[in-house]
């Protein structure tokens, strides 16, 4: 009983991060229609930022943190409207197609700027662990930060897109970009501060990951890229509840996956699961269906 508990919080742990990462695809897709696949690079930037500022600069953890997000809300915007915006009309093969290129300019550009060694990710949120069951179940400083931000960037995200005017606005530009526009709301601009508020999102899980698994590496949000997006689509993709959810089954899924079938197969077996999910339920969890008339 307690492995499994122990189990289980792990695994609602790692399904906060990719929830978090997850929300960054969801959002983009959900507002400007495209997949944005350079996200999880986005995520292996801002973990590099933040390590830099608190083993080069030696930064608190908060300041680097902050640090770290401002940098990847500046590379979100720049990538939107040096690699996207220009193809805001363009096939969405062409747009897959940038968004790769993309994700490899970031991976080589880390290559180049910090090496391919593996660096040790220094301790974020350190205040002691909390002990049950007379110490047999024991859960760290760092699983109990990933979760409560997961949480609270949740309901922040639900709150501003449901009540703020650039949330409505936002709301407006994914039901029809061209009356929107009529309205008078800035579409390009708009757009420009989904991939903000999603690289920003992309920093925070980078320091979360690197906190629960610390092992720093150019290729760090690769596969938790590619999990979240999974994620996503598993929830609904375009949903903020359904990224959520779908992060936290996925992360569920993956480790008990791992703990009572096999550790090679744990992966395979999340894909397996999405596969079943969506032949049933091609929209996700809580994903609606779009009927497009022809």
């Amino acid at each position: 009983m307690v492995a499994f508990l122990r189990f289980l919080i792990n695994g609602i742990s790692l399904g906060s991060v990719y929830a978090i990462i997850a929300l960054g695809y969801t959002m983009v897709y959900g507002i400007a229609k495209m997949l944005n696949f350079a996200h999880g690079d986005v995520i292996m930037v801002g973990a590099y930022i933040a390590f830099c500022a608190m083993a080069y600069l030696s930064l608190p953890p908060i300041l680097a943190v902050l640090l770290a997000m401002v940098a990847c809300t500046a590379l979100g915007i720049v990538i939107e409207g040096l690699a996207y915006r220009p193809l805001r009309q363009a096939a969405s093969l062409a747009v897959l197609i940038t968004a790769i290129g993309v994700s490899y300019f970031l991976q080589n550009a880390a290559l180049l700027i910090w090496g391919a060694n593996p660096k040790s990710f220094p301790s974020v949120f350190s205040v002691g662990a909390i002990r049950l069951f007379e110490g047999e179940l024991v859960i760290s400083s760092e699983t109990i930060l990933t979760i409560i931000s997961n949480i609270v960037i949740m309901i922040g995200l639900t709150l501003f897109t449901g009540r703020t005017k650039l949330g409505k606005a936002m709301r407006a530009v994914s039901e029809d970009k061209g009356a929107a526009e009529l309205m008078g709301i800035n579409v390009n601009r708009t757009i420009s501060l989904t991939f903000a508020i999603g690289s920003a999102l992309a920093a925070v899980a980078g320091v979360l990951l690197c906190s629960t698994y610390p092992i720093l590496m150019p290729t760090t949000g690769s596969m938790p890229g590619i999990k979240a997006f999974t994620a996503a689509v598993f929830g609904g993709i375009g949903s903020i509840p359904g990224a959520m959810i779908g992060g936290i089954l996925l992360g569920v899924i993956e480790i008990l996956g791992k703990a009572y079938i096999s550790t090679e197969l744990g992966d395979a077996l999340v894909f397996a699961v999405l596969i079943i999910v969506l032949l049933f339920k091609p929209a996700g969890l809580l994903g609606r269906p779009v009927r497009e008339k022809v």
